[in-house]
């Protein structure tokens, strides 16, 4: 639940996007959130996925987004707008 709040700014930037794809650098995202994202989030695709299991995660699905084509080596992401997403994750919530 914590990192739900701790994300929540990504959500918001997310929400507010009128797109329906975003590139985005980890230190995009760091800009974002206002803090370093975890070692783990550069160094292991999992820590990506679009698993509801991750808090972290909640913070896009949520907002109705998914990420694809990580890229560890160049610490880059697409974000893919999946308004499908949101309503499944927002009736749970």
């Amino acid at each position: 639940m914590a990192n739900q709040n701790k994300y929540g700014l990504l959500r918001q930037h997310l929400d507010n996007l009128n797109r329906d794809e975003w590139q985005a650098s980890f230190a995009d995202i760091e800009t974002i959130i206002g803090f370093n994202l975890p070692a783990s989030a550069r160094r292991h695709r999992p820590w990506w996925a679009n698993d509801p299991t991750h808090s972290h995660a909640n913070a896009w699905l949520n907002a109705g987004w998914k990420t694809a084509d990580v890229d560890i080596d160049t610490e880059s992401l697409q974000f893919q707008r999946a308004p499908e997403l949101r309503q499944q994750h927002s009736s749970k919530s």
